[in-house]
């Protein structure tokens, strides 16, 4: 009988005659039991639980926003709250800066966020930058005595690679789990809108979000996401956002608060069987650029409709259109994109640095006539989400109440409104036009009647 056989059948009489006072074997034969203890012990203290609470103001009847009917029925002028509570996990990753990477929709909204480290301690946290994009968040911790990951090149990960993950579930507390790479580069998913997930079959469950997926050198190679769970649980389908994706985004949250994702300027299409037959193409990976916006980094560099594009900084393009978006989304204005493209039977290598992109604008006066002079776009300014005021022409009636630019509306009619069409949904274009402006560290109200 082999080592291998020998282990099998002693493991598999120690499960049926272990006492409560027997011990595991260490070894067999000589040879050491397997076991991840040794790495989990290393690797554990830098995953930590993260708790936030969020107050959210609870909609009334409408009588009682009636300040008279308030007045007669002695009812208190401050508007009713609830508090609801979310739980998730986090990654220490620079311990002597006390920064935590976890997931965006761990933290989004929160009022206060609570770190409790593997050791007991629980420790008052702050937001250093968020991506709603990507999912990713940065948060910071007092740097004190604390241990981190080390980080791994995810881009030398191959499926079938054995990882752990680490995290919170369900709020159980710290909890690991094992298992295998199952794919790479999954893309087209819709849970975010920059998406290249490494997908795993170790169980990830709700509160895992925002944990660490290691090796088994208890290296950080992703960040555990979200999962694919038609029925609820989990069925072996779970997404870790990769550790150089999600590093780059943290460098650009530490320096700026913030990810100023740029432009090339392309509209691309997947390559079908119709497609690569039409220009003549033995491969699939690449798509095909439909569209180049006049005057964009993508013009100014040679880019040209119905180039392939088949590799962006070196990078093979395999998944189409949305790992093009990716891969652009995570440069930054200033960057240079070195693209290739298959141009006929002629492959070219063209350099493009990105720009500043074109938000969506609303004439103020396409919303509300009141507000001719004004133009309007969605953004997120200072972790405040809202309405900005691109531009306000002097002696305008919104300049004459006191509107300028740069002002961020967060609130129209009494609703909270972060894009343009939520704000088109509150506005009636014949009635008055309540709205609450904010500038800088000051908020305001404005009538617009």
């Amino acid at each position: 009988m082999n080592k291998i056989a020998k282990l099998l059948l002693i493991f598999s009489l120690s499960l049926s005659s272990v006492t409560a006072d027997a011990a595991w074997p260490s070894e067999v034969d000589g040879t050491p039991m397997p076991t991840l203890a040794p790495m989990l012990e290393r690797s554990m203290p830098a995953v930590v639980n993260i708790s936030t609470s969020v107050n959210v103001r609870m909609q009334d009847n409408p009588m009682l926003n009636d300040p008279v009917f308030r007045y007669f029925f002695g009812i208190p002028n401050q508007p009713r709250q609830q508090q609801r509570n979310s739980l998730g996990s986090g990654v220490i990753i620079d311990k002597d800066e006390g920064y935590v990477l976890t997931n965006n929709h761990v933290i989004d909204k929160a009022d206060k966020i609570t770190v409790t480290l593997s050791d007991g301690r629980q420790l008052s946290a702050k937001l250093i930058g968020a991506d709603p994009e990507a999912d990713v968040a940065v948060i910071q911790i007092p740097a004190d005595n604390l241990t981190a990951l080390p980080i791994a090149d995810s881009s030398r990960l191959k499926v079938g690679d054995f990882v752990v993950a680490i995290g919170n579930p369900f709020g159980l507390g710290q909890t690991v789990t094992s298992g295998i790479i199952s794919a790479l580069g999954r893309s087209g998913l819709g849970i975010e809108g920059y998406e290249d997930f490494i997908q795993t079959d170790a169980s990830i469950n709700p509160g895992n979000s925002g944990g660490a997926l290691v090796n088994l050198r208890g290296e950080f190679i992703g960040m555990n996401t979200a999962i694919l769970a038609p029925s609820g649980g989990n069925v072996g389908i779970g997404f870790a956002i990769p550790a150089n994706m999600a590093m780059t985004i943290k460098e650009s949250l530490v320096q700026h608060g913030e990810v100023r994702r740029g432009m090339l300027g392309v509209t691309t299409q997947d390559l079908t069987p119709e497609l690569m037959k039409a220009f003549s193409l033995q491969s699939q990976h690449g798509a095909v650029i439909s569209r180049v916006e006049a005057g964009s980094p993508a013009e100014k560099a040679g880019l040209e409709p119905g180039d392939i594009i088949v590799a962006i900084n070196g990078q093979e393009i395999k998944n189409g259109s949305a790992q093009i978006r990716t891969a652009i989304g995570l440069l930054q204005i200033g960057d240079t994109a070195e693209v290739e493209v298959m141009r006929g039977e002629e492959r070219k290598t063209l350099q493009a640095t990105i720009g500043k992109p074109k938000r969506p604008q609303l004439a103020g006066d396409k919303l509300h006539p009141l507000l001719k002079g004004a133009s309007l776009s969605a953004t997120t300014k200072d972790q405040v989400e809202g309405i900005l005021l691109e531009k306000v022409e002097p002696n305008s009636y919104p300049w004459k109440v006191g509107l300028r630019p740069g002002d961020i509306i967060v609130t129209a009619n009494r609703y909270r409104v972060r894009t343009l069409d939520e704000l088109k949904e509150v506005v009636n274009p014949r009635g008055p036009l309540l709205i609450n402006l904010q500038r800088g560290g000051e908020a305001f109200f404005v009538v617009l009647q």
